[in-house]
């Protein structure tokens, strides 16, 4: 189908065939067959990935989805736990989840470019805080499951004593217990499950935590305070997993002594998209925060005093803690967090417990009834769920309740459950009564026990924005304060921030795709487990693979996923001492991170000056730790954008030993049709599908991190939930069963419009692009590290570090330099300090690449200048950016350089300037003066 004259390569790659022709003149290559044979190493080259699959067109392609699709049965589902049907409201649904504005942003790392997520995020952060009455939260996790599983690792890091156990209440979300087992089970910690109710504190010596649900599973709403009372005098920290909506109308976590309180944030305007993706929460107890996980938004100050936001306590992340560090956090769910605290901006505190009170009475109003029909309820004490005591009859209930078009929550033999929420209506209700042969009886008071007594969200973001025109017009200010894909190219190096296009992303507000509870029956999700086995197929065809779980939902996730399947491989051969873990120092700092919390000891590894792994080093730490050698970390290519030569001979040197060798998927945007993991000796590999496959970055999530394993693998891949027969797997490591379900169509939309050849031919521009960006730029910033023929894969390491003696300028300098030409900085500092990292992706066209090199070899004559005494050493354009239009037009200008050069160094910029909307961010007074949440009413007033 390539010949098609609508064929969607064509519009995925950024140059045309007399682009590609120059570039080529300007690298030296006279083919691209010839640039791709002198960069990759022969012995590692494949052919035929993915032949047989041919290119759609979007419309086929959308077409073929949306009979896949189809086959889903929309009933609506009262199963909760956890997951509950919403309303998007439409402002949000177009404005944001639909707008590349807002999901094709990258992490706020450069913060000045990112102040309006980094406000939405603020929100949430207040808005977290307030409900749960706690001190201080994070601007996402992952899942409530997984949230839950951090809390406890923040607890089992802060208890003064040796941890030993946690105990977790039965009437948590099977989910979360298990994902909690999972997490724990490397570590040697014991899980207790139990009744919060009988258990006795003093039969389990290093208890360390405590975990009860709020609601609970079952729906009753229990005090809880004796027991965390007691859990405190036990030396336990206490965690409780609670309902943001509940939380509108009883009292909050914090306010009965809960240290910690986790969940999710997906009833808050998020579809339920068949498990995920939903923005998980945690806050905590002030001094807790510097152990808590995850990203803090933080306000600080700009050059110019005014109030900034900026990413805040930074070293407690994973990139910086590496194997000290108690999570391996990376990607979180920033576009999920942000449409759940614009919905709460939306309705406000009094339409949130409008929301609650219309849920509550609902359940009230079924409850009632279905007493008065002869039924017996599990409690007398709810929210929002239900349990039916049914005794021989639930089958019969359940299959009376899906001919309605329902699904209840299938407990046991003799009950049944139901969960009522946004979506539900008066007709709802009189439906499912007739299912149980009850009928409406006069409506009792729908109280609720320990109500809420605390004002919640009185700050002005959750008073201003009740109208849709006032919340259009906040949604594009805070859009027009940030820069994104549609504003111009985001060159980061390892991050791969591509085209997403828009037939990509259309299938995901779909109902089919949307309205799916994670826990339906099979029968009603055909449609998924259709496109689940065909990207997996495609997935693991591309990787060289036998198998591909789509459970991990990160990056991080699927390094995990893939270490504890080494593990469990080791252990099954009766090898289970084989802990060790080589990785090389310029690895990812999850990597590190993540083979601690699979229970194995990090091995560093030198880095030659070529920037290879040192393979007298790796020799000796193989030889070392041969009888305990569990795995090589090893990405590839390599972090500093090389194919390394010995891979194959790397890897058959760690199955010499009894390893397994562990890849790190963060750069198969140059391997895709041209080699793979499997065929150059991996055993196995995660995949970034929200860099190589296309998902969006979403200002900082959500993403996907599934794994692919060789054959002997495949019995550890990760056990999904209520759909795997009983085995020796790994546990969950997510809380849905295929995690982030629904933003997989993005990567089968890709997949299925690229086809084979197209996936190649992505592969092969996204090496040409990253050559010609270091060819044109070598005369003035060297390209630091090259493979045996000159050349680079689909990334290069600028070399800026001497400019620090010869000018005085800094690597963030550039960085924030090239703000003031409309451009996000590449990778900063990372793998190594002093330098910028650019991967320019296949679908930058050549005119954008050239833009982005105008503007670097600008910024190289602005050092010069500064270099040979042109320029002032401290007051330049470089040590002053970025420049903001009330700088600019300031009365004031007390600069040695023009107001022009400082705003218009570019003659494009006369036609579409972007302005930053605060000058550079004092990183150092956000730490000292930490403020992580949104201001009060009297601030607010006091800074008007």
């Amino acid at each position: 189908m390539s010949g098609h004259p609508f064929a969607f390569a064509s519009r995925h790659l950024g140059s045309s065939s007399e682009d590609v022709a120059e570039m080529l003149t300007t690298i030296g290559a006279a083919t691209l067959d010839g640039l791709i044979d002198q960069t990759l190493p022969p012995a590692i080259r494949t052919t035929g990935v993915l032949d047989r699959l041919e290119a759609a067109t979007e419309t086929e392609a959308l077409a073929e989805l949306k009979a896949i699709m189809g086959q889903n049965k929309l009933l609506k589902s009262c199963i909760g736990q956890g997951y509950y049907g919403t309303i998007t409201p439409p402002v949000i649904q177009r404005n944001v989840l639909e707008n590349p504005g807002w999901y094709t942003a990258y992490t706020p790392y450069q913060a000045e470019i990112s102040q309006g997520r980094l406000e939405a995020l603020l929100n949430y952060q207040t808005m977290i805080c307030e409900l749960t009455g706690l001190d201080v939260s994070n601007a996402s996790l992952l899942d409530e499951a997984t949230a839950a599983a951090e809390a406890v690792t923040v607890c089992a890091g802060s208890v003064k004593f040796p941890p030993k156990c946690v105990f977790i209440s039965s009437d948590c979300f099977a989910q979360t217990i298990a994902v909690v087992r999972t997490r724990l089970e490397p570590l040697g910690l014991e899980v207790i499950v139990g009744d919060h109710r009988t258990f006795d504190f003093t039969a389990h010596a290093g208890l360390f935590a405590v975990l009860l649900q709020y609601p609970a599973g079952d729906g009753a709403i229990h005090d809880y305070r004796p027991f965390i009372t007691a859990a405190h005098a036990a030396g336990a920290l206490a965690i409780v997993a609670a309902d943001l909506l509940a939380l509108t109308l009883i009292e909050a976590p914090g306010e009965f002594g809960a240290d910690i309180a986790v969940g999710s944030t997906q009833r808050f305007g998020v579809p339920m998209g068949y498990g995920g993706p939903h923005a998980g929460y945690m806050a905590v107890k002030d001094e807790l925060k510097r152990r808590m996980p995850g990203r803090l938004i933080g306000v600080s100050i700009d050059s110019h005093g005014q109030p900034a936001m900026r990413l805040s306590l930074q070293t407690r992340e994973q990139h910086i803690r590496r194997d000290k560090a108690t999570s391996n956090i990376c990607t979180a769910q920033v576009l999920l967090a942000v449409m759940a605290a614009l919905y709460a901006s939306y309705h406000g505190p009094e339409g949130l417990k409008k929301i609650a009170l219309q849920v509550h009475g609902h359940t009230v109003i079924f409850a009632d009834a279905v007493k008065a029909a002869g039924f017996a309820l599990a409690s007398e004490a709810f929210f929002d769920t239900v349990v039916v005591k049914t005794p021989g009859r639930a089958a019969a209930l359940l299959q009376a309740a899906r001919e309605k078009g329902y699904n209840l929550r299938e407990i046991d033999a003799d009950h049944v459950g139901l969960s009522f929420d946004e979506t539900t209506t008066p007709a709802d209700v009189l439906a499912l009564l007739a299912v149980f042969g009850a009928k409406l009886t006069p409506a009792s008071q729908p109280a609720l026990p320990r109500p809420r007594q605390s004002d919640f969200l009185t700050q002005p973001a959750f008073s201003l924005y009740h109208t849709e025109h006032e919340m259009l017009r906040y949604l594009h200010r805070l859009e027009a304060r940030d820069v994104a894909l549609n504003q111009s190219m985001i060159p980061l190096g390892s991050c791969t921030m591509k085209l997403n296009a828009t037939a990509e992303m259309m299938p995901l507000t779909w109902p089919e795709v949307g309205s799916i509870h994670p826990h339906v029956p099979a029968n009603q999700a055909r449609g998924y487990a259709q496109m689940f086995e065909q990207l997996e197929s495609w997935l693991a065809e591309i990787t060289g693979f036998a198998a591909v779980s789509l459970q991990p939902n990160a990056g991080s996730q699927g390094e995990y996923a893939g270490l504890l399947a080494i593990r469990e491989y080791h252990k099954s051969r009766g090898e289970g001492h084989r802990r060790a873990c080589l990785i090389p120092t310029s690895a990812h700092g999850t990597n590190p991170a993540s083979a601690v919390m699979a229970g194995m000891s990090v091995v560093p590894v030198k880095c030659d000056e070529r920037g290879n792994i040192d393979l007298a080093d790796l020799t000796a730490q193989v030889e070392k730790h041969s009888a305990d050698l569990a795995a090589l970390m090893v990405t590839y290519p390599s972090t500093h954008g090389v194919f390394e030569e010995s891979i194959r001979d790397i890897c058959a040197l760690i199955h010499q030993h009894g390893g397994q060798v562990y890849m790190d998927g963060a750069n198969m945007n140059a391997q895709v049709g041209l080699t793979s993991p499997g065929f150059i000796g991996a055993d196995v590999c995660h995949l970034n599908l929200h860099k190589t496959f296309c998902i969006p970055h979403g200002g900082g999530g959500p993403g996907v991190g599934p794994i692919g394993v060789a054959a002997q693998l495949v019995p550890f891949l990760p056990e999904r939930m209520n759909h795997d027969a009983p085995g020796h797997r790994p546990g969950p490591v997510s809380a849905a069963p295929w995690g982030s379900a629904s933003i997989c169509t993005i990567s089968w939309m890709y997949i299925r419009l690229m086809g084979g050849s197209g996936l190649r031919e992505a592969t092969r521009f996204a090496i040409l692009n990253a050559n010609y960006v270091a060819k044109k730029l070598a005369p003035y910033f060297p390209t630091l590290y090259t493979g045996r023929s000159g050349t680079v894969a689909h990334e290069c390491i600028l070399d800026l570090r001497h400019f620090k003696d010869t000018a005085g300028i800094s690597v963030e300098d550039v960085a924030k330099r090239l703000i003031d030409y409309g451009f996000h900085a590449p990778t900063m500092s990372w793998p190594v300090p002093g330098t910028l990292m650019v991967e320019p992706t296949e679908s930058e066209s050549k005119a954008e690449l050239d833009r982005f090199c105008d503007a670097m070899i600008r910024i190289h004559a602005e050092i010069r200048a500064v270099a040979t005494g042109q320029a002032d050493r401290t007051d330049n354009v470089l040590r002053h950016a970025p420049h903001t239009a009330s700088a600019v037009v300031s009365d004031t200008w007390s600069h040695p350089y023009s107001r022009e050069s400082a705003a218009f160094p570019a003659p494009w910029l006369r036609h579409a300037k972007y302005w930053p909307p605060v000058g550079r961010v004092d990183n150092v007074h956000g730490d000292k003066h930490l403020v992580c949440t949104c201001a009060s009413v009297e601030e607010h007033a006091a800074e008007n």
